[in-house]
């Protein structure tokens, strides 16, 4: 690890990971509050619709935006779509920090969401520098680090907030415009001549080509819808969670930034610590179907906090989901990254960015039309998602477990 803070260049690969996450993150404790504040008088069925839909803008935008950004890293590299994508980002921060009306924070969302394929080049990167039997264990360094970010986000949200509502943005844009000036020094190219993509075209930039021809590949495939089902719910999870703590446990910015600090914190120590040493000994797969297991069962203990709207219930259901959600992420990074060829990870990276956008742009929206019926519905939906997961999972492991095996054999 010593190694590795030693070298500029994966230094700034991990603050672009923080910053992305840190910046999507940010606005969940504070985006009820504002919205609130632009409407005002509005129901609370009404501020969960426009936070759900300005959660979603961000994605919708990111999935016609991240295949093609991937798409471009294959060809020019991954160091420009970096740059790029951080550069977009700090001006989408800037954006929604003016404000002044829900037109303006809709546009910053949009401006965001077209540059926000940066983190399927950052998995592209660490991919083109890092053997494959690696991978698993470098991508759970980046998944600690994905933890810190989302813990750090909505905790730095909910008490810069303090100052004003809006000053967490500005702080998030300038700290991503800091960070391209750093790699626009440090950073060099890791997708070397040979493995680049010679015949380029416009329908490269196409998101349903380029995810047509993803999925084309059984094994991606499987591994890819995998991954939505466990992103699905989550992203309703992250859609709804500002609202669903204002409104059944009255908490304010700065009691939701705790409880998104304790996510972050139980991440770090599952991807950063846990996942690496679990890995070798059980091997991706396992970890994938206990990570499933214990988020399914951190969603059903949310939604009785109707019932029992305690914050001892709140911090335990979200411990069990945080374990599992280590667990899930490093583990099928790793698989996803091996079943991909050196001059398809910008792709395959990018088709799953993607894959992810639509669970991030649809998730918020079910999550809050779930919430006008009961604010608990969205959590047993994720439950019943989850379930489907699982069984997922099991259906397609004999598959899995003789591609991995394949993998192995291929590698020695």
């Amino acid at each position: 690890m010593k190694s590795l803070l030693a070298n500029k260049s994966f230094l700034f690969i991990m603050f672009t990971a923080f910053l992305s996450v840190m910046g999507i993150g940010i606005i969940i404790p504070e985006i009820p509050f504002i919205v609130q504040k632009y409407m005002p008088g509005a129901s609370n069925t009404d501020v969960a619709f426009h936070v759900g839909l300005l959660t979603s803008i961000y994605s919708i935008c990111q999935f016609f935006a991240a295949p093609g950004l991937g798409a471009l890293s294959d060809k020019f590299g991954r160091r420009p779509i970096l740059l790029t994508c951080l550069l977009g980002s700090a001006f989408g921060y800037l954006m929604f920090g003016i404000g002044g009306s829900m037109l303006v924070l809709y546009i910053g969302r949009i401006i965001d969401g077209l540059t926000g394929g940066d983190i399927g080049a950052v998995f592209s990167y660490v991919a083109d520098v890092t053997k494959p039997e690696d991978r698993g264990k470098m991508f759970g360094i980046i998944g600690a680090i994905v933890g810190i970010g989302f813990m750090l986000g909505p905790t730095i949200g909910g008490f810069v907030s303090l100052i004003n509502l809006t000053a967490p943005f500005f702080l998030a844009a300038a700290l991503t415009l800091i960070n391209a000036l750093f790699g626009l020094f440090v950073l060099p190219e890791s997708l070397t001549p040979e493995h680049r993509i010679s015949n380029f075209s416009l329908h490269h930039l196409n998101p349903f080509t380029q995810l047509t021809s993803v999925l084309s590949d059984v094994t991606i495939r499987t591994l890819l819808f995998i991954g939505f089902f466990y992103f699905l719910p989550f992203s309703q999870l992250q859609g709804i969670g500002g609202v669903f703590s204002k409104d059944v446990l009255h908490w304010t910015p700065e009691n939701i930034g705790i409880f998104f600090f304790v996510i972050g914190l139980v991440e770090i120590f599952t991807q950063g610590f846990l996942s690496g040493k679990l890995i070798p000994r059980f091997g991706e797969l396992k970890l994938v179907l206990a990570g499933l297991t214990l988020t399914g069962i951190g969603y059903l203990w949310n939604s009785f906090l109707v019932f029992y709207p305690l914050t001892i219930m709140a911090f335990i259901g979200v411990i069990i989901f945080a374990f599992g959600s280590g667990l899930i992420e490093p583990a099928l990074g790793g698989l996803v990254s091996r079943a991909a060829g050196p001059k398809q990870q910008g792709r395959v990276q990018g088709a799953n960015q993607s894959l992810q956008s639509i669970t991030r742009m649809t998730g918020p929206l079910i999550a809050a039309y779930l919430y006008s019926f009961a604010p608990n519905l969205p959590y047993i939906t994720c439950a019943i998602l989850s379930i489907v997961a699982i069984l997922y999972v099991v259906n397609r492991r004999t598959f899995l477990v003789q591609h991995i095996a394949a993998q192995k054999t291929a590698i020695h």
